[in-house]
């Protein structure tokens, strides 16, 4: 590159060049220079979070008197374009930085200042909004970026994962009531056990699915607490006191999301085990998809030497060598999704119960893993309720076949027979290559009528009360 491609920056440390196009001033090329870690950058949930820091605690700077109105108002509108996407670009420093991210922290600061200082006519790199002294005014990167974890993180699961987990459930609801009428043979240790429906299947599905939804809802009180205003470690140095509930207020107008000052700033700051928290809700509902996918998976195997209870969606060829084989490819995503968030999970415990003193120094790797979780878990979801669930068929028939040569219907001989006789019955059936009714009422032990009546798969599948009538 030629010079005039390169501007001068300066920070505390003396001169940098810069790309004479770009916001981002000294601080953060340095940030660029110093992690060429990963190429992972931060995404647009948190670049997003990080301007609407800065836009709420430039408004309660204003409102304060601590900055002037019009270079109040032009760090809003800068922040108003972050907050927009206008500038993802601008953010180049890698996730593996330092670990209270001061370096996005200066990043955000350093293109506000520039971007800011461009529209009240000034030149990029003049400083005369000062990233430090105005558009950092009052805050510490130990309080910003954890603040910008928990907006990010909160919005992400308002805005992407909650709704894409409703709708699987409504899809897994939607199969309940369409598959209700189907009587198969229930499984398990992977054997032959009483029958059940296909809808009861599915019915415990959508069940695991709202009992994830609301522990994920669970994670809201503790992500709500912003540690904005706590400054470097926690006492609010520099910080008018009104400040942090100030910030939050504008922090809740700007995202539609109630957000709160931190009951105590040291342990906001210290520590970050809200994060942990909702992490681990992420993670277990990961479970509960993985467990999902694994049995219909299992249900719809076959075609024809499988389980075949179910036909999947032909949704792409499966194999580049055997013709007209379907794979289960968005259940196995599905699957994959789980064991990276279940990755996630241990980073994020390692991180969050690492903090020294007042400060834990995993800030950036907790808020890049749990945003990463948040987006596979809410975009798997929404695949996997459209592409698969919602394309499923019962296989009636075959599920009708299957049921009637279960050996688990002798269980329901129990009451009738007693349990040897049962198991007599059911041995002798599996001997013989014959069915639980044949041999029951071979050997005398019901008449035809009795056999249907106490061998009714459907009837099997209702919860009943001994002894009632």
């Amino acid at each position: 590159m030629s010079d005039d491609e390169f501007r001068t920056e300066r920070d505390s440390l003396g001169e940098m060049q810069v790309p004479a196009d770009a916001y981002w001033g000294a601080q953060t090329q340095r940030a660029v220079e110093n992690f060429p870690v990963s190429d992972e950058t931060f995404g647009r949930r948190f670049v997003r979070a990080l301007g609407v820091v800065k836009k709420g605690a430039t408004q309660a700077n204003r409102d304060l008197g601590l900055l002037d109105e019009e270079t109040a108002g032009h760090i809003i509108e800068a922040a108003d374009e972050v907050i927009a996407g206008e500038h993802d670009d601008q953010f180049p420093v890698d996730v593996f930085q330092t670990g209270s991210g001061t370096s996005s922290n200066m990043n955000a600061n350093e293109v506000i200042a520039n971007r800011a200082t461009e529209l009240s006519g000034g030149e990029l790199g003049s400083r005369e909004i000062h990233p430090n002294d105005h558009v950092n005014y009052g805050q510490s990167s130990n309080d910003v970026i954890p603040t910008a974890m928990h907006i990010a993180s909160l919005e992400a699961v308002e805005r992407d994962l909650l709704p894409a987990l409703e709708t699987l459930c409504d899809e897994l609801a939607a199969k309940a009531d369409e598959f209700g009428d189907v009587v198969k043979t229930g499984r398990t240790h992977l054997q032959d056990a009483t029958p059940v429906t296909l809808g009861q299947e599915f019915g415990g599905y959508r069940t695991q699915v709202e009992k994830g939804i609301e522990r994920v809802r669970g994670t809201r009180e503790h992500l709500s607490e912003l540690a904005l205003g706590g400054t470097a470690t926690g006492t609010g140095l520099n910080t008018h006191p009104e400040f942090p509930w100030r910030a939050a207020e504008y922090i809740s107008e700007e995202t539609d999301i109630s957000f709160r000052e931190a009951d105590n700033h040291f342990e906001a700051q210290a520590a970050h085990d809200a994060v942990s928290e909702a992490h681990g809700a992420l993670r277990t509902v990961a479970g509960s998809l993985n467990k999902i996918a694994n049995d219909l998976r299992l249900l719809a195997s076959g075609p024809r030497n499988g389980l075949g209870e179910i036909e999947q969606p032909e949704n792409q060829p499966g194999s580049s060598i055997m013709p007209g084989k379907i794979n289960p490819v968005v259940a196995e995503a599905v699957n994959q999704v789980h064991k990276q968030v279940v990755g996630n999970d241990a980073a994020i415990a390692a991180g969050a119960g690492e903090g020294q003193l007042d400060l834990n120094l995993y800030k950036p790797v907790l808020a890049h893993n749990f945003l990463q979780s948040t987006e596979i878990l809410a975009n798997s979801s929404e695949v996997f309720a459209e592409k698969f669930v919602a394309k499923l068929e019962a296989n009636r028939e075959h599920c009708r076949r299957q049921v009637e040569q279960s050996l688990a219907l002798a269980t329901a001989l129990n009451p009738a027979i007693g349990y040897d006789k049962a198991s007599e019955v059911a041995k002798a059936a599996l001997k013989e290559g014959k069915t639980v009714r044949e041999v029951a009422v071979e050997k005398g032990y019901l008449t035809e009528h009795e056999a249907e009546e106490v061998l009714d798969p459907a009837e099997m599948t209702e919860r009943v009360i001994l002894g009632d009538e």
